[in-house]
């Protein structure tokens, strides 16, 4: 009897292990299906986006001899003054910067980059066949910044880059006391100043309208146009204002912290909003307490959670 319950245990270890061994499994499989169509999105949307961000380019803005910032507005440059495909200069220009991003931001980010470059090159080559949508440069500057901005925007929220001068910032950032965006804009001034020599300062003056604009929609397009905010406010009635959130939006968190000078324990309450209910949770808060302190924050991205966009 005892020598049948081991048989019966041993079995029973060993078909515990096949299913665990099956699991595991379809575990790897199921991760491999979802690398696999990951990537295939990620190389879709930068295909996508380098075919937008040409059309915007060759169609827009180098026909009226305005030009975008960084890498894209030197290559640009280049190519007016050397009469060589606009590609050849958007590559060999950013080499640099790709060694540079290798170094210090990560593997990932420089195939990506690589591949959205090639894409807009070969785009550009292809958009360039098409007669230019309008004589008027601030009507390029506009239209074209509009267009080049979503591709580029589309290019960055898949993980990619087309401009050197940015991962340039991002290291910048990391050893000087200035932001990505100042550094950025430090770098292009240069870059729209060398316009004004090559193409005249009205263009320089246009391009830089078309910067602002393109900038603009890469915001809109990677944070979208309902923007978020987290919200956290401390008060005296934590309990009673978290209760009275909660029935107005869609899920409130209680922080445990403590006063720094009174050392007293605080309830702060914290919540995620969109753009529209940001005045109506202020007021709700100073009706409940007036004394409140209140800090809003802009959000630039949402995982997961409760939180959902109104309609």
């Amino acid at each position: 009897m005892n020598e049948k319950k081991v048989i019966d245990d041993e079995n029973n270890s060993v078909s515990e292990g096949k299913i665990s061994e099956i699991n595991k499994h379809a575990v790897k499989i199921r991760h491999g299906r979802k690398r696999i169509r990951d990537t295939i999105i990620q190389l879709l949307q930068l295909f996508i986006g380098a075919s937008i961000a040409s059309i915007g380019l060759e169609i827009f803005l180098i026909p009226n001899e305005v030009i975008d910032g960084g890498v894209v507005g030197l290559a640009i440059m280049a190519r007016y003054l050397t009469q060589l495909p606009f590609g050849v200069f958007l590559v060999s220009f950013n080499i640099p910067f790709l060694y540079l991003a290798y170094k210090h931001i990560g593997k990932k980010f420089v195939v990506s980059t690589i591949i959205a470059i090639i894409m807009l090159s070969l785009c550009s080559e292809v958009a360039n066949q098409f007669p230019r949508a309008t004589t008027d440069p601030f009507l390029a500057a506009i239209f074209g910044g509009i267009i080049d901005g979503i591709g580029v925007g589309l290019i960055m929220r898949a993980g990619g880059s087309l401009d050197g001068t940015e991962i340039v910032a991002i290291i910048g950032d990391k050893h000087s006391p200035f932001s990505v965006g100042e550094i950025v804009m430090f770098i292009n001034l240069f870059i729209l100043s060398g316009a004004g020599f090559i193409f005249g300062w009205d263009q320089a003056m246009y391009s830089l309208v078309a910067y602002f604009v393109i900038a603009k929609m890469i915001d809109v397009v990677t944070k979208g146009l309902d923007e978020s905010y987290a919200i956290m406010i401390v008060s005296n009635n934590p309990h009673e204002l978290k209760d009275v959130l909660n029935s107005v939006i869609r899920g409130v968190t209680l922080l445990h912290g403590e006063g720094g000078y009174t050392g007293d324990p605080k309830e702060i309450v914290y919540c995620v909003v969109n753009r529209l209910e940001v005045t109506k949770i202020k007021d709700i808060v100073l009706s409940v307490d007036e004394h409140a302190f209140v800090t809003i924050n802009a959000v630039h991205d949402i995982v997961g959670g409760r939180f959902k966009k109104s309609h």
